[in-house]
């Protein structure tokens, strides 16, 4: 068994524990690789069925490449798959984007990216996450999205944080409590020994599983390509020198100068390390707005 054998085995046991102990379980699919990769754990775990919802924060300024991809391995697969939306911050005008375009500088009204991801990603997460905002299903036959009458919350909710990936997912738990707003207390953690996790929460208490906590970038890519695991094309350069390392939104995203055109090329970048000084979420724009801005995030319900 070498070690990608051990991780996936590691995270096909932690989300059988998941699925074992929670009545109301989802697992949130942002289309990124990281996700993609544990949407495929989740395809062997229950052996090419996933007997839970995956559910997608479209927060309207999402890469169509990203959008095209989802529908289309959501309808291949057949997955039960909805996505949430923070539908009056958007309509409003009240996001980033339009803040920057309607308001001068100065404006109390002008947002900042990381006021955006507020409304738009975490508020947008809570209200699916609690029933409280829309939610739609995609009606894998015909390729559409209806609304969905489902509104009951859920309260396990499967998300795929690397400890590597950033300073504040490495301290998560595998099985980690919020409180009733979503809120994460980083000092209230409980302990994780020799593979013993809590579970035995009060009933309707929402917990995060993280199953590929122990999981590194190069880890990802090695698994897609050990799996041939389809990825959005954005992760490889198309003859412009440039592609995305870590997908968001579009006026939040940036790309990375990188000729990598395929997965054993970027293999090669990671393990070769020209990409040692370069943070794996750098072309996030909105992690840059003051230290600490995504652990902030983070506490307050994020992914």
């Amino acid at each position: 068994m070498d070690h990608l054998d051990a991780l996936e085995q590691q995270s096909v046991y932690l989300l059988r524990e998941a699925y074992r102990h929670f009545d109301r379980m989802c697992m949130l699919w942002s289309i990124g690789k990281d996700s993609t990769v544990m949407l495929w754990l989740a395809r062997k775990a229950f052996f090419g069925h996933v007997p839970f919802p995956l559910v997608h924060i479209d927060t309207g300024f999402e890469i169509p490449e990203v959008i095209e991809y989802r529908d289309r391995l959501a309808c291949e697969m057949k997955l039960t798959m909805i996505y949430g939306m923070n539908e009056a911050a958007f309509q409003a005008r009240n996001t980033f984007p339009h803040a920057r375009d309607d308001h001068p500088e100065g404006d109390p009204r002008r947002l900042t990216r990381k006021q955006c991801c507020a409304l738009l990603r975490t508020g947008g997460l809570k209200q699916t996450l609690d029933g409280s905002g829309p939610r739609y299903k995609l009606d894998t036959a015909t390729g559409r999205w209806h609304p969905w009458t489902d509104k009951d919350p859920w309260t396990g909710v499967i998300v795929g944080a690397r400890a590597d990936e950033e300073g504040s997912r490495s301290k998560e738990r595998y099985f980690s409590p919020r409180d009733k707003h979503n809120n994460w207390d980083v000092g209230d953690q409980p302990p994780e020994f020799w593979n013993q996790f809590k579970t035995d929460y009060a009933p309707g208490t929402h917990v995060r599983i993280h199953p590929l906590l122990d999981w590194t970038e190069l880890n990802i890519w090695e698994y897609i390509e050990r799996e041939s695991i389809p990825v959005v094309p954005l992760y490889f350069d198309r003859g412009t020198g440039q592609r995305y390392r870590s997908l968001g939104c579009v006026p939040c995203q940036d790309s990375i100068a990188s000729t990598a055109r395929n997965v054993p090329e970027i293999i090669a970048e990671l393990t070769g390390g020209k990409l040692r000084n370069i943070a794996e979420r750098s072309g996030r724009l909105q992690d840059h707005e003051g230290r600490g801005g995504l652990e902030e995030l983070r506490r307050d319900g994020y992914m």
